[in-house]
């Protein structure tokens, strides 16, 4: 059975001008309601009850709503680390105008996404089981006119949330949005975080200048703050670097010396 919207969420939603298309609410409800039956045997999330979900989880994933409804019908996002399928499934029940991929490197859980997907009907989704610093290098397949498939800046806008701090963040996700062209400004990276943005995003200012990124905007949220990054130039071929070393080791941090 799907689970029920609190009021609360409603009112939530309410404010920040939400409107919610037939089927959508329910749709929410349902994919909500498989995430905590799969929590039981797979590690999805810490939120078990479905009042503080729906606000945590699905509110949380639709203040992403506004700046994502400036792109065009079948625009292209990519959920980078995507977990339980957040903040990417509840996205695509409520803009299947758009296309999503759900980046997401463990093996159960991007079965747990694929499943949900299939289940809630959402053609617009497809799952990709891949670390990220191996998938942003992907290109594709060269043909005639150019390349096909591949996804190192493919997207119109990459989104993420609770996969680290921005410092490492940013390497593994700014390389999938679309480099800046001729009559286009190239991709944004939106990513959902916690009241500590402004600091991460002081920590991150060498990082940001490595990978020809900007600090578009950053705005509040009634459940956090959302950091907006927009692409001066292509990345440079070199980042991401090699899986786990954004990580380890992050583009402008000094590690402290024992």
């Amino acid at each position: 059975m799907p689970l029920a919207p609190t009021q609360q969420f409603l009112d939530a939603a309410a404010s920040l001008a939400i409107a919610f298309d037939d089927g959508d609410l329910e749709r929410l409800g349902a994919y909500l309601e498989r995430l905590l039956e799969a929590n039981k045997t797979t590690n999805l999330t810490a939120i078990r009850e479905p009042e503080a979900a729906w606000m945590r989880h699905i509110l949380d994933s639709l203040t992403l709503l506004p700046p994502l409804s400036e792109l065009p019908e079948g625009a292209t996002v990519i959920d980078v680390g995507s977990g339980g399928g957040l903040p990417g499934m509840p996205l695509a029940i409520t803009m299947p105008h758009l296309r999503f991929t759900l980046l997401e490197a463990t093996g159960k859980k991007a079965v747990f996404l694929r499943t949900t997907a299939q289940a809630l009907g959402l053609s617009n989704v497809t799952v990709l089981c891949e670390r990220a610093e191996k998938a942003a290098h992907d290109r594709g397949e060269r043909t005639g006119a150019g390349r096909h498939g591949g996804h190192r800046e493919a997207y119109d806008a990459v989104v993420a949330r609770a996969v680290g701090r921005l410092v490492s963040l940013a390497e593994i996700t700014i390389p999938f949005a679309k480099a800046p062209s001729e009559g286009h400004a190239g991709g944004e990276v939106l990513l959902i975080k916690g009241q500590q943005a402004d600091e991460e995003l002081e920590e991150s200012k060498a990082a940001l200048h490595a990978l020809k990124a900007v600090h578009v905007r950053t705005f509040d949220t009634p459940t956090g703050r959302v950091i907006v990054l927009g692409k001066g130039a292509a990345t440079p071929k070199l980042f991401p670097r090699r899986d786990g070393e954004p990580k380890r080791s992050p583009l402008g941090v000094r590690k402290e010396r024992d």
